[in-house]
C-alpha cells in the first residue's frame, strides 16, 4: 500500500464568513479514515488558515499585507488544525501538525529532514496535516495556495496518488463560471496542448490559488511518476473514486519519463540566485547531449551568486535550464569562453565544470 496525499482549497475548508465547512470537511476525513484503515498512509495538505483567520476577525477581504497575512494565518492556524484533529480522532485516526516553509522545502538538507520526520509520522501510523507556516515565511505567500507544497510532499515521500480537491469539478476548457459552453478535461497526457485552454491563476476573497496552479502541481507530480487527480472536495466519494483509479474529476496519469527527486527539488523549488548565457553549441550539447556545461560556452553572466547557488541557463533569451554552479558568479566572470585548462591557471582549484551533468535539470 502507498501514500495518498490529500490537499484542500480555502474555497472548500471554509466559507465566505471564515467558517470552517464541517459537511465538506466531515467527509474528506471519512474517506481519509477509510483510505488509513485500509492500510494506505494518507497525507491532508490544507489551505484555509488564513481564510479561517479572517473569520475570526471579522475581516472581508483577503489582506494584501505581509503582515496582515501572518497575523490572520496565526488566529487560524490552530483553529484549523483543530477540526482536522478533532474529526480523525472521533474516527480512529492520531494526526500531527506539521508547519513547512518555502526554504524547508528549497534548502536541501531541511527537505531531506522533512521527508525523514514526515515518514517517521506515517511508520507510526499517524495522519500528518500540513500547511504552509505562513506565520514565519519571510517571502510573500506564495505556494500556490499550497498547490505546490502538496506536490512537493507528494513526490519527497514517493506517493502513489496525489489528489487535488476544489471548488470545481476539475480542470474545464474554460472558466465554467463565465463560459457556459466550457467542457470538463476527464484526461491530461500532453500538458503543453493545455497552452490552447483558457486557465487562469484567479484570486478569490479567501484564497490565493487557482486552476492553473493546480495544473503545475499535477506537471510536478507526474513528472516523478506520481498520477495526480484534480476533483471536486464537495463530491461525496471523490476522494475514495480517485484513490480506487476509478473517473472522477481530471486524471493527470504518471508519466514514462521521469526525473529524480533531486532534479525536481532542483526544477521547481531550488530558487535561482543568477543567469548564465551559453552559445548555441553549449545550449544544444546541454538539451540534446545530456553534457555537463563548461566555461568555454558560457557567453554571459548576470547576477550575484556563490557556488552551490542555483543558476538558470538562457540561450538567446530563451530558457535552456537550470543548475547548481560550481563557480561563483566572480569567478564565472573570470573564465567564461575558456577552455578548463585556460580557466585552471586562472582559478587552479576551480572545477572542469561550471556545472555538471548530475545537478542541471531542463526547462
Amino acid at each position: 500500500m502507498g501514500t495518498v496525499v490529500i490537499k484542500l482549497g480555502s474555497s472548500i475548508v471554509c466559507d465566505d464568513a471564515g467558517q470552517p465547512r464541517r459537511d465538506v470537511l466531515e467527509h474528506v476525513c471519512d474517506e481519509a479514515a477509510a483510505l488509513h484503515g485500509g492500510g494506505r498512509d494518507v497525507v491532508i495538505v490544507t489551505s484555509g488558515a488564513i481564510a479561517r483567520g479572517m473569520g475570526v476577525m471579522g475581516l472581508g477581504m483577503r489582506p494584501r499585507v505581509i503582515d496582515e497575512l501572518q497575523a490572520a494565518s496565526a488566529v487560524g492556524q490552530g483553529q484549523l488544525y483543530r477540526v482536522y484533529d478533532e474529526l480523525l480522532q472521533e474516527r480512529g485516526v492520531a494526526t500531527a501538525q506539521v508547519l513547512l516553509t518555502f526554504f524547508d522545502i528549497s534548502a536541501r538538507t531541511h527537505y531531506l529532514n522533512a521527508r525523514q520526520t514526515l515518514q517517521k509520522l506515517l511508520d507510526w501510523r499517524v495522519v500528518p496535516v500540513i500547511n504552509e507556516n505562513d506565520t514565519t515565511t519571510t517571502d510573500e505567500i506564495s505556494f500556490g495556495d499550497n498547490d505546490f507544497l502538496a506536490a512537493q510532499v507528494a513526490i519527497l515521500l514517493g506517493a502513489e496518488l496525489l489528489v487535488l480537491l476544489t471548488s470545481t469539478d476539475g480542470l474545464y476548457t474554460a472558466d465554467p463560471r463565465l463560459d457556459p459552453t466550457a467542457e470538463l478535461v476527464p484526461l491530461v497526457e500532453d500538458f503543453e496542448a493545455l497552452a490552447a485552454l483558457d486557465i487562469r491563476q484567479t484570486t478569490t476573497a479567501l484564497g490565493s490559488g487557482g486552476m492553473r496552479s493546480k495544473v503545475v502541481a499535477a506537471e510536478m507530480a507526474t513528472a516523478a511518476g506520481i498520477p495526480a487527480v484534480v476533483a471536486n472536495g464537495r463530491t461525496l466519494g471523490a476522494i475514495a473514486a480517485a484513490a480506487a483509479g476509478e473517473q472522477v474529476g481530471t486524471r493527470f496519469p504518471a508519466r514514462a519519463e521521469r526525473y529524480s527527486s533531486f532534479k525536481l527539488w532542483l526544477k521547481y523549488a531550488k530558487p535561482a540566485r543568477g543567469r548564465i548565457a551559453v552559445d548555441a553549441g553549449a545550449a544544444r550539447a546541454l538539451r540534446d547531449g545530456g553534457t555537463s556545461l563548461l566555461p568555454v560556452g558560457i557567453v554571459g553572466v548576470r547576477g550575484r551568486f556563490d557556488a552551490g547557488d542555483a543558476v538558470d541557463v538562457l540561450h538567446d533569451g530563451d530558457p535552456v535550464g537550470k543548475g547548481i554552479s560550481n563557480y561563483s558568479a566572480v569567478e564565472l566572470r573570470r573564465v567564461r569562453g575558456m577552455k578548463s585548462a585556460e580557466a585552471r591557471e586562472v582559478l587552479p582549484r576551480a572545477s572542469e565544470e561550471a556545472i555538471h551533468r548530475d545537478y542541471f535539470v531542463l526547462a
